[in-house]
């Protein structure tokens, strides 16, 4: 039975976190509709996995922003304390299903610029 729980809880964290970045994904979305750019979205989800759209959704702690500890310079213009998010000593976002980024619109943003 405990093991049953264990999965369990496995799943509804899973689930949480992969929600959070979905909901990353529609706020980044509705941020192009409401700048009027998303028309130069791809038509499919293929194209939308594959970035083509016009735009960045930058976070912390993953390769184009690699260093987290910028995530202090980010929490300090946000204030996020008062919806009950705070940093660990490890600048990770808690509680853990949360998430932050920085929307670029710039029509030459990219993730990486590799010639």
């Amino acid at each position: 039975m405990q093991e049953q729980t264990k999965n369990s809880n496995f799943c509804i964290h899973g689930m949480g976190v992969q929600i959070a970045e979905a909901l990353a994904e529609m706020w980044h979305k509705r941020v192009r509709q409401e700048l009027g750019i998303a028309d130069k979205d791809g038509p499919t989800m293929r194209d939308i996995f594959a970035c083509h759209f016009q735009g960045c959704r930058y976070s912390f702690g993953y390769p184009a922003c690699p260093d987290l500890q910028d995530e202090e310079k980010l929490f300090a213009l946000l204030d996020p304390a008062r919806i009950g998010c705070t940093l660990s000593e490890n600048w990770m976002i808690q509680p853990e299903q949360s998430t932050s980024a920085m929307i670029v619109h710039h029509p030459e943003a990219r993730y990486f610029n590799v010639l």
